[in-house]
């Protein structure tokens, strides 16, 4: 009830409440439709296998295989090796030289500052 009162003394409109629930509504809808949809998406795909292994008579199997953390860790670290050779080795020593910077009027900012706006 002090809710309801709330909304009353307030500039919110019942209007305003109105669009704010139907725009949760929709993102929510939404996001149920999508779960969805990911959560079914590979049976979708696998309906064009399904159909070719019944016509040629194999029966479909579908296995799911967990993998080790040491199949996992070996296939990591093939992968790091494999990417890592694809890169130069480098030496990892930066060389310096300082260079002696000659006098360019281009760079010079006195030409800027000598043009001024004269006031009268």
């Amino acid at each position: 009830m002090k809710l309801f009162i709330f909304f009353l003394s307030s500039r919110i409109s019942l209007d305003t409440i109105v669009i704010a629930i139907t725009g949760y509504v929709i993102v929510f809808f939404s996001l149920l439709v999508l779960n969805w949809f990911f959560k079914f998406l590979p049976d979708l795909i696998n309906i064009k296998w399904k159909r070719a292994h019944k016509r040629l008579g194999n029966s479909f199997i579908t296995q799911e295989k967990n993998i080790s953390g040491e199949e996992t860790a070996a296939i990591a670290m093939a992968l790091h090796l494999y990417l890592s050779e694809l890169h130069d080795e480098e030496s990892g020593i930066l060389t310096i030289k300082k260079t002696s910077k000659t006098y360019s009027p281009w760079s010079s900012k006195i030409y800027g500052v000598s043009n001024q706006i004269k006031k009268t």
